[in-house]
């Protein structure tokens, strides 16, 4: 008799949206019909045989056993505000989405280990985005100070923050809560500033459009980038700088102090009416024209994760390596990797873990 394997449905359906595959695709790419695969994702195909789930798990680029291991629950599209949606396709949202599935499980895997912050987001639902960034500086005791590193801060204070993975780049960063807990998922191909800018941004959907009131559209978007501004650039102190009608020369020194990108210094700028409309316009178009609308000439690099450096720096203690790790979530090693900001590659090949060490606390600073 042929040998068949359980499998379950969900993670039928997250796999193949993690890949961007229509059934169609899937069909075309195990050969199994569409009317077959549409059956196993409701539920109703019983059980495969080895031939099947091999051939969906090769062409899904999954281990078999992401297939067969315990159901797994979708993040809602409702739960997500997407910037540019209408550029987006149903796909694209989907297969990013999917991925930040994959960024939850790790999560839980690390939390079954490690103490982490606890989420201390301040909310302010509706608020006006300048206001909500100056109480939230205050709950954090920021002052006016520039902030060091963005994704740090989030992290010390319960974010999760994870990267998007390369092939579902056409979807900017975007923030969730999950049984709880906030994440933010942040797109690696833009300049360190932009990535700051982006963290920032989420920072104020997940403080302005909190859990189950999450807003949709332009409006929603245009409330996260006033916050993200006021929050990394506050007025008080950039109006301190003295930067009245400032120069395309000053702009460029001036960056550097908030980290962040020319365009977006010289529009706040312009926001606390410390440049006329024709100043920002010359400022703008200059700097597009030296390149700055394209990329961040001269800029930082892009920061990342110290708790999930601080995270793999335990485990390498304790000869867990990151296959090791990946198996456990029924990930290949370089999905797994795709969403820890690369960081996976620093742990060293050891043996195996014989028994878990006591949680540490990981205190960020």
């Amino acid at each position: 008799m042929t040998e068949r394997y359980s499998f379950t449905p969900s993670r039928l359906k997250l796999a193949r949206k993690r890949r961007g595959m229509t059934l169609l695709d899937l069909e075309r790419a195990s050969g199994i019909s569409t009317r077959t695969l549409s059956g196993y994702e409701k539920g109703r195909g019983g059980n495969l045989t080895a031939v099947a789930l091999d051939a969906l798990a090769r062409a899904l680029g999954v281990p078999p056993t992401y297939l067969t291991a315990a159901e797994i629950e979708e993040i809602p599209l409702a739960a997500v505000s997407f910037r540019a949606p209408s550029k987006l396709t149903a796909g694209q949202r989907e297969r990013a989405l999917a991925a930040a599935r994959h960024a939850i499980m790790i999560n839980e895997w690390i939390e079954e280990r490690f103490r982490l912050p606890a989420a201390d987001i301040p909310t302010f639902p509706g608020r006006d985005p300048e206001w909500a960034a100056e109480k939230v500086r205050h709950h954090w005791d920021l002052g006016i100070a520039p902030i060091s590193n963005m994704v740090h801060l989030l992290e010390s204070r319960g974010v999760r923050v994870f990267t998007l993975a390369e092939d579902c780049q056409d979807v900017d960063a975007f923030s969730f809560y999950w049984k709880g807990t906030p994440y933010v998922i942040l797109n690696t191909r833009k300049s360190g500033e932009r990535g700051r800018f982006d963290a920032a941004h989420e920072l104020g959907h997940l403080v302005v459009h909190p859990e189950h009131e999450i807003p949709h559209g332009k409006e929603a978007e245009l409330t996260a980038h006033r916050f993200a501004a006021a929050f990394l650039m506050p007025g008080k102190a950039v109006v301190a700088k003295r930067l009245n009608n400032a120069t395309v020369d000053q702009v460029l020194a001036a960056r550097s102090i908030w980290k962040v990108s020319a365009l977006a210094l010289t529009h706040r700028l312009h926001e606390l009416d410390l440049v006329t409309e024709w100043g920002y316009r010359s400022l703008a178009t200059n700097l597009s024209r030296m390149g700055f609308r394209r990329d961040e000439p001269g800029g930082i690099s892009r920061e990342t994760s110290q708790l999930l450096a601080k995270v793999f720096a335990a485990l390498r203690g304790e000869h867990t390596t990151p296959a090791q790790i990946a198996r456990d979530l029924h990930l290949f090693s370089e999905e797994f990797n795709k969403h820890v900001f690369g960081l996976a590659t620093t742990i060293l090949t050891g043996g195996a873990q014989t028994s878990p060490p006591a949680p540490p606390t990981l205190r960020l600073v």
